[in-house]
C-alpha cells in the first residue's frame, strides 16, 4: 500500500495558476500508475490527468493544454500544474494510485484505483 497526501490547493482568480503536490510514502510512485481526479459539488468524480509507470501522460479534454501532470521520483511526488484556471475547475482534487496491469496503462475510471489521498480544495474565483 502507498499513502498519499495532497497539498497546494487554494483560492485563485480565474486565469491564474496553482500547483498541486501528491507526496507518497510506503512505496515509490514509479511503481504505480498515478492520477488526479476532481469532484465538484453536486457532480460525479472525474478523471483529470494521469501518468503511467513509463511516463505516458493522459489528460481529460477539459484540461488539455492547461494542466500538466509530472512525477519526481527523487521526491516520491506527483504534481499537477494548473494554468489558465477557469471557474469550472473549482473542485476538490484527489490524488490516486494503482498497481497497473501494464507499464503503459493509465486507468481513467476511479473505481480502478485503490489508493487515495484526502483531497485538496481548489477554488477559482471571478
Amino acid at each position: 500500500q502507498v499513502q498519499l497526501v495532497e497539498s497546494g490547493g487554494g483560492l485563485v482568480q480565474a486565469g491564474g495558476s496553482l500547483r498541486l503536490s501528491c507526496a507518497a510514502s510506503g512505496r515509490t510512485v514509479s511503481s504505480y500508475a498515478m492520477a488526479w481526479f476532481r469532484q465538484a459539488p453536486g457532480k460525479e468524480r472525474e478523471f483529470v490527468a494521469g501518468i503511467s509507470r513509463t511516463g505516458i501522460l493522459d489528460y481529460a479534454d477539459s484540461v488539455k493544454n492547461r494542466f500538466t501532470i509530472s512525477r519526481e521520483n527523487a521526491k516520491n511526488t506527483v504534481y499537477l500544474q494548473m494554468n489558465s484556471l477557469k471557474l469550472e475547475d473549482t473542485a476538490v482534487y484527489y490524488c490516486a494510485a494503482v498497481l497497473p496491469r501494464t507499464l503503459w496503462q493509465v486507468p481513467r475510471q476511479g473505481s480502478e484505483y485503490d489508493n487515495w489521498g484526502q483531497g485538496t480544495q481548489v477554488t477559482a474565483s471571478s
